[in-house]
This record gives structure tokens, sequence and C-alpha cells, in this order.
């Protein structure tokens, strides 16, 4: 036989009591042995405690809410049962109200509200419920009978919470039973006293009934009906990608309920675990589905733990003291003073030094805690024996929970790295010896993050989620975008990674949404729905949303942007940026900014401002992480100036070329900024050269960068851009006679900027066939290293400079990187 357990969610309106009278039926039709137990409709309960308060308050409004609930519970009638035998079943759901009635107005006149009037005003629920399936499947021509479990389940007289007599209800349930061959319908969570007085079983009370019933019978399996696909790996509305548990051990079960699972209530389960019966939780509203096997022995899982669970709101108590190294008894004192006055204990930590205790509590107890040690430890606190009551509020706690930790290593490691890589403190942990549960206290705020990174980490087929928020979409930012959408099912494939645009803005709009952006919508989803945009106010949504795994992507070239990089490293968001400012200007912010990335755990990558996407400074990174040391590093670094004096040839194609028609040339193209002064200044080439010179750990300055300027003074101060290119034009013979010397020594021109000896000089430089910046071709960049390991042939870097797509590209890369990071 199978006890089958519905609960309040699946009882609680119409198209469930018709989903439940079909799973029934069908087990009926199948002739399987069954016998079923009910809760209260979803709600009930609360109302008739509702109901018994006003009473007891003498506020006569509980006839109001006991109307809603009359009709609530005929219009169930209406619907299943037909009018000509409607009549009768309508009295009986009244006959029930009115005895209910009987008992309100008992408690409206004496205006007492006792623990035992209240088992039997609760009563009232799982007898309601179990009435109208009784009498719905009796219309349906079911062979059934309506049993109240008072006849059978006795208990003591501890109302609200009475413990079973097993002995006595085992013996009347089995002669019910050998006595009823029809299908019996069991009212749950109440019981009786041996003098018939109504009890109730506590928390989870109906699968309580449906434990205390399939041990009594030896039950082959007792299925927990709910709204659910069984026990999930994690909270799913707080874990998107929580999936559910196929089978889990009742241990495993008891500590993930114990830390916040709501689905069954495993100690109520206990006369089930103890005859060793598997309990199987299972969805009403989806039947199909295997739902969750609880059992001594789950089946083997591919996966480290089983699932994870949280408490929402605790607060830590810590007691310490040098006066409690040591001295026996401490530990005892203060959990006994915790007992006496009823106070449950969620965790405890104490440090091997003896010198703290410290353990978690319901916040409500706070006060009474204090007062309570503040009492008993009045003498010590006095002596300074012990420092104090400190009591930190505003925590929750999370446990990761499976029996196969204890046959794998690393799994500690692996969850305070995940949490401290996503800026997570740790305030407390604790895990028992068995090693079926870690829990670590954080703070209250982290705890969704918390949840999402834990549980990607542990169950490593489920895809790592990153969160971007993407600053600028210009020619870079919105080709970014449409490189993340093309490459988006490789990535899901064969990274297991999934990136998320969860917030966007340019110069005008700003738009979030925490569930995603799509990528072939964003710019009609900005446009259309998206607020003004507000930099400041971007970065503080990008803060409080605290969501994991988090990237700041900057691609603008706004010199104010950079000043949001500090407040967001220390909100544990991760910042990629094309945008070479934060980089090249004062070193003493160019280190502040480092040395808080490293601080606080996050990733600060910047592979495109050298280079675009060239592997420049990932190299250079890796070859000093490597031991090596740079003697000189030479480098094109602009690919304007790489594509002028590429294309510029007096006399090209047997015509004659001005050096100001290839900058017009360069400028129709897109390769100068709209005043191609900027370019030929060589500034960007300085603050490329210079960060170079950081990165191998040089403190230079801007200033400490010489440029050999390339353009006339008469070029420089002309007035408008028109102006300069006619000055251009008139300085021509000047740019001629440079290219024409280093034709004459077989050579060609390259603005190079050189770092050697901790000195960094800019400038044109004609070089010979043997180097290896003669042979370059359109808008190159090219990058030659010599260190003492690339000495005799330096190591050469050498590809497209600029572009969009190039750029887009090594964006893409850091982010990718960042996700095998986190990872």
């Amino acid at each position: 036989m199978n006890v089958l357990k519905f609960g309040g969610s699946s009882v609680g309106s119409v198209a469930s009591i018709r989903a439940v009278v079909g799973i029934i039926r069908d087990r009926v039709d199948r002739q399987q042995p069954i016998t079923v137990v009910f809760s209260a409709m979803g709600g009930f309960t609360n109302q008739l405690l509702d109901m018994g308060q006003r009473a007891a308050g003498g506020d006569e409004s509980y006839r109001d809410v006991l109307k809603l609930a009359s009709d609530r519970h005929l219009d169930i009638v209406r619907e299943f049962i037909e009018p000509r035998t409607r009549g009768a079943v309508m009295a009986s759901i009244m006959t029930l109200f009115n005895e209910l009635e009987d008992v309100l107005r008992g408690v409206f006149l004496i205006r007492e509200f006792s623990f035992r009037t209240s088992d039997l005003m609760v009563s009232f629920g799982e007898r309601f419920s179990t009435t109208l399936i009784y009498e719905i499947l009796r219309a349906q021509g079911v062979d059934c009978q309506y049993l109240d479990a008072r006849k059978v389940i006795k208990t003591d007289a501890n109302f609200g919470m009475a413990e079973v007599n097993y002995e006595l209800t085992n013996r009347l349930i089995q002669e019910h039973f050998a006595r009823h061959r029809s299908l019996q319908l069991i009212t749950g969570f109440i019981a009786s006293t041996e003098r018939d007085e109504t009890t109730t079983l506590g928390r989870g009370g109906s699968d309580y009934t449906a434990s205390i019933v399939g041990a009594a019978l030896n039950a082959s399996e007792i299925e927990i009906w709910t709204d659910v696909d069984g026990m999930m790996t994690a909270d799913p509305r707080k874990v998107r990608n929580a999936f559910t548990i196929p089978t889990i051990t009742y241990a495993e079960a008891m500590e993930l309920t114990h830390f916040g699972a709501k689905v069954i209530y495993p100690p109520s389960l206990q006369p089930a675990f103890a005859r060793n019966i598997p309990i199987r939780v299972l969805n009403t509203f989806n039947t199909d589905f295997a739902g969750t096997v609880v059992s001594r022995a789950a089946q083997p899982s591919e996966y480290t733990i089983t699932g994870i669970s949280s408490i929402d709101s605790l607060a830590l108590v810590n007691l310490q003291g040098a006066g409690m190294i040591g001295v026996a008894g401490v530990s005892a004192r203060l959990f006994a003073a915790l007992a006496r006055h009823q106070i449950s204990v969620v965790l405890i930590s104490q440090a091997s030094s003896e010198h703290t205790i410290c353990f978690a509590i319901d916040p409500k107890f706070s006060a009474q805690v204090r007062q309570v040690l503040e009492a008993e430890f009045a003498h010590d606190i006095r002596q300074g024996h012990i420092e104090g009551v400190e009591i930190q509020a505003d925590l929750s706690v999370i446990a990761v929970v499976g029996e196969r930790m204890r046959q794998s290593t690393g799994v500690s490691g692996r969850l305070f790295s995940v949490l401290g890589k996503n800026g997570i403190n740790i305030v407390a942990t604790a895990q028992g010896s068995s090693e079926l549960n870690i829990s670590v206290v954080i703070e209250k705020k982290d705890l969704s993050k918390a949840l999402n990174v834990i549980h990607e980490s542990f169950f490593a087929d489920q895809l790592r989620s990153l969160n971007i928020f993407l600053v600028g979409t210009g020619l870079i930012g919105s080709t970014l975008l449409d490189q993340l959408e093309i490459q988006e099912k490789y990535l899901r494939k064969y990274k297991a990674l999934r990136i998320r645009l969860v917030g966007v803005t340019n110069s005008r709009k700003m738009l979030f949404d925490e569930d995603g952006i799509r990528k072939d919508t964003w710019r009609e989803r900005l446009d259309e729905g998206g607020q003004p945009a507000n930099l400041v106010e971007f970065v503080e949504q990008v803060k409080a949303l605290n969501l994991p795994n988090s990237i700041f992507v900057d691609c603008t070239a706004n010199k104010e942007i950079v000043n949001f990089y500090e407040p967001l490293f220390n909100a544990s968001v991760s910042v990629v940026t094309p945008n070479k400012v934060a980089n090249s200007g004062r070193y003493e912010d160019y280190a502040r900014r480092h040395r808080l990335a490293l601080q606080k755990g996050v990733k600060f990558l910047y592979e495109t401002n050298v280079g675009a996407g060239l592997p420049v400074i990932n190299t250079l990174q890796g070859l000093i992480s490597s031991g090596d040391r740079f003697l000189k590093i030479e480098a094109v670094l602009s690919g304007t100036l790489s594509y002028i004096f590429n294309t510029f040839r007096p006399g090209r194609n047997g015509e004659p070329v001005s050096f100001a028609d290839v900058v017009r040339e360069a400028k129709a193209k897109g390769y100068t900024e709209p005043d191609p002064r900027e370019d030929l200044s060589g500034q960007d080439v300085a603050r490329k050269i210079l960060i170079l010179a950081r990165e191998i750990g040089l403190v230079l300055e801007p200033e400490d960068v010489t440029i050999t300027p390339l353009l006339p003074k008469s070029c420089d101060d002309a007035p408008t851009v028109e102006a300069f290119f006619d000055e251009l034009q008139n300085c021509n013979s000047v740019f001629e006679e440079w290219v024409n010397a280093a034709d004459a020594k077989g050579e060609k021109l390259r603005f190079v900027a050189t770092l050697e000896n901790s000195k960094v000089q800019i400038g044109l430089k004609s070089v010979g066939m043997t180097h290896p910046f003669y042979f370059m071709e359109g808008a190159d960049n090219v990058i030659s290293f010599t260190t003492k390991r690339y000495a005799d042939r330096p190591l050469v870097i050498k590809g497209p400079g600029a572009g969009a797509e190039v750029t887009a590209s090594g964006v893409f890369a850091d982010i990718v990187s960042i996700g095998s990071y986190l990872a």
C-alpha cells in the first residue's frame, strides 16, 4: 500500500482539487492499494486562528471571516456536485460550519482562546477539506470512507504539539484497516487524547499523519503531493538554475530543511524513516514528473553536494573573553541558560583557543538572549573574565549539504573561494565531524548573490552566468554586443558560459533588466523603454543589484567615468575597458586602482588599451609572471600613423601625392580623429607606451615620456582643421625630404615608441630590412619585446591595432577570461 498526502496548495482551489481527484481516481482505476491524507485548504488554518483571536478579543468581525470561508467551501460543492445531490452535501458541510460557529461563539462569550480550544478550532480545516473530497469522490462512484484521524491517532494532552502514543495508535490503525477495505480518506494534522479531546501534531502535522499511518501499515511508499517538482538543489525563487534532486537521504533532507527548505518537514516523517519507508515528493500539477525520493540511501550522483539551503534572517551572538580559556563548563552554562528560556540555537561555532563562542539565533530573541546571558555571566563580566555579549544583526546562513562531501577533498576551499571572488565576507562558519553540512554566516544583503554563485560552482554542468553592464553603445560597444550574440550558442555549449546583458547605457538613455536584455533587441528596448541617461544613477544601480559575477564594461573614451571604477571594485564588480584614461594618468591613481582591485578580489582587465585586440598586455604579464626581465620595448602603436607612413609615397602610381592628401585619405577612412592633429601629436602613442612601462614595473608619469614632434609648429597652431590641412600642404616638402632620405638608404619611416633603460622616447625613425618594423602594411601595429629570454631575436606581436571588430573582440576575450577566473 502507498500512503498519499495532499498539502494545502493541492486542495486550495477548484483546479487543484480537480487534479487531486484525477490522481486518486487513476490509482483506484489501476487497483493500486492506497490511503489518502489531506491538509486543510491553503490558507484556511490561518483563517481559523484569525477567527479565534478576533472572537477572543470581542471582535464580532470573526463572523465576516467565517462567511467568506463558508462561501469558499460551498463554491467547491457547487462546482463538483450535481444539483440533484447537492443539497445533501451542502447540508453536511453546513453542519460542520454550524459546529465551528458554536465554538467561535463560545470563545467570543468567555473571551478566552486556550491551546486546547485552538486545537479544536484548527481541526475544522482538515475536517472540511477531507469531507469535501470524500463527497466529490463518492459522487463519482468511488468506494471510499471518511476517516477522522482522531479515532485512530492517540496522543497526550500537550495541546498544540501533542506527543503520539505509538503503541495504542498503531493498534487502532491496524484494527481499523483490518475492518475496512474501502479507500480511506484521512484528516491530517489532528488527533485526540484517550479522553477524546482534540489535539494537533504541530509543524508538518499532515506529513506526520501520513508517516504515522504508513509506519503502522508498513506502507511501500509515502507520497507527499505539493506544488513543486520535489526537493530542489536550492530555492528556485532565489536561484534561477535550481533543479530537482532525484534522490536524497533522510539525513540530507533533515539538514536541508533545518536550514530553510520548506517542501517537507523530516522530523514529522520520523516514523516512516524508522521503518525504512521511502518518501516520494511529487507535484500535484505535474503528475508525469518523477519528483524526489527520500530514503535511507540515495542513488549515486555526479555532484559533490546534494543541495543548498538558507535561513534569510538571523542574528549572531558572540561571547568572548580570556577568562573562558581552559575553564570547564562555560558552554554548558551558556546553553543551559538558553534552554531554560526555550531559546533555540541554529548554529554554533567555537574557536579552538576557547576564547570565543558564537552562535546563531532567530533575531526576534536578540534582546532576550542579551538579557539572559548578561544575567548568567554577570559575575564573570564584572571580573573582566568575559568581555560582554555582542550581537550582530542582518545576517543570513547558508548550508551546503551532501553525504558525498566526506569522500571529496576541497569542498570547503571551493566554497570559500567562490564567495571570496564575489566579495562576500564570511562572518562565521561551522562544520560537523560527519562532514554532511558546511554552514556559513554572511551578510543578509549578499544572500541571493551567494546562493547563485555557490550553486553554479558545485553543479558544474549548469551554465555559469556573467552579468555585464555596458557603458557606451558606439562602434565598439555595439560591435561587442553583436559578437556576444553570434557566439552565444558556442559559449553555452563549449564553455558552459552564459553572458547576460543586465544594464546598458549611452549618452541619451539607460536600461536595466535583471532577467537579461536580448542582444538582438537591445537598441529597440533602449530607445523605447530606456530612462534618461545618468551615469551616477547607472553605477548606483549596478551596485544595488549586487548580482554575482558582475562586470562593468566601459566602451567609452570618457575621462570622468574612471572615477567610478573604485566604487565598483568596492562593490565586488569587475571592470573591462578599452578606455586608456585609468591607466595613463597619474601613477598614484593607477597604482591605487590596481591595489584596490587586487584587495577586493575583482578583475580589472584592459587588454585593448594597447594594440586593440592584439595579445600585448597578456603576453607582457605572462613574461613578467614567469620571471622574464624586459630590456627594451619598441612599438608602432598608432594605426593612423602606420597607415599614413605605409601609404605616403611622393610619386605614388606615377602621380604626385602630398602628405596632406594621405592624411585626408586616412581621415575619410575613419582612421583619424575628427581633428587629425590628435593622432599626429603622438599623445595617444604616449599613453600606450606609458601603460606598457607601468606594466613592467616602472614608476613613470605622463611627463616622463619624451615626444619628438612630427608636425611643424605652424600646423599645430592652425585655428581650424581646414587651416591645418592648408598648412600641412604648405609643409609638404619637409615630409617628402624625410621619405626620400629613407628611400635612399633602402629604409622606411615608422613612428616608433621606444622604452629602454627606464627612458621613453617617441618619434619618427628610419628602419632597415632587418628591423621587425620594416615589413608592415595598412594600419598595422607592431610591438617588439626584447627580454633576457628573447635577447637575440625579439618577441614580435603584429596585426591590426585599430578598428571596432578587433577592439570589441579584445573586450570580449577579457570578459570570457573573467568567466574562467570565476569558475
